[in-house]
């Protein structure tokens, strides 16, 4: 699904050059749930936003579904980006002044869904993260975790190959983070391929692999005895 060889990306300030990634060589198989670690500065934010073709490397391959990620412009790179990949984010990233349901519904119309189509597809994923008496609500009546369900919802609405999670937990307590993380399990559990930057150790064990990084470099991946997140039914 995801193949990354001698990935390498440098950022200029005046005369001075940041290497930020040195050589990632890092694939991901369809079905995957993987976890990316690594302090700041590590380079994992970089990587995530070239997976998330948000940015692009300087040096080495990047192919998604078979589909080689180089030279896109703009337009192209939304397109992709819509296609391919769906978004978690830390801070949700929901708008402010739209309900749950059109929050949901937002990638479809992007894509050019009628809208009635549109809102019987929000509204199935909004059931499926157990949201469906919340659809009318707007953000700012939402607890912090059935925002993050809001979110993850509007990522698999577009049914994409692959959802990025970008610290999908930082933002929770303990309890909400264990039922968001048993949510995005059950998603993985039914094929969908999801890689997660996390700074937790609890939340990387709660994945199948763990890839860790350390300035630009990979110096460990490895596969890991998935903890189940288990918790209370959602209130």
């Amino acid at each position: 699904m995801i193949e990354i060889k001698n990935l390498h990306k440098s950022y200029h300030m005046g005369k001075n050059s940041l290497h930020v990634l040195k050589g990632i060589n890092f694939s991901v198989s369809e079905g995957e749930m993987v976890s990316i670690m690594g302090s700041s500065g590590s380079g994992k934010s970089t990587l995530l936003n070239i997976l998330g073709i948000l940015d692009e490397a300087d040096e080495g391959t990047y192919t998604l579904d078979g589909t080689l990620i180089k030279d896109l412009n703009e337009k192209v790179a939304a397109r992709y980006r819509n296609k391919f990949l769906g978004f978690i984010f830390q801070s949700f990233n929901l708008i402010n002044y739209k309900s749950a349901l059109d929050n949901v519904a937002m990638p479809l119309y992007y894509q050019g869904v009628k809208r009635n189509i549109r809102t019987e597809k929000a509204m199935h994923y909004l059931e499926k993260v157990g949201l469906a008496d919340w659809a009318s609500h707007l953000p700012s009546e939402l607890s912090g975790g059935q925002k993050q369900r809001v979110a993850i919802a509007r990522a698999l609405a577009s049914d994409p190959k692959v959802l990025l999670a970008d610290e999908p937990t930082g933002a929770l307590d303990s309890k909400t983070s264990y039922e968001v993380m048993e949510l995005i399990q059950g998603i993985n559990d039914e094929g969908k391929t999801i890689l997660i930057v996390t700074h937790e150790d609890d939340i990387a064990h709660m994945t199948k692999r763990i890839v860790n990084l350390k300035d630009g470099i990979i110096i460990d991946d490895s596969k890991v005895n998935q903890v189940r997140a288990k918790t209370e039914a959602y209130v």
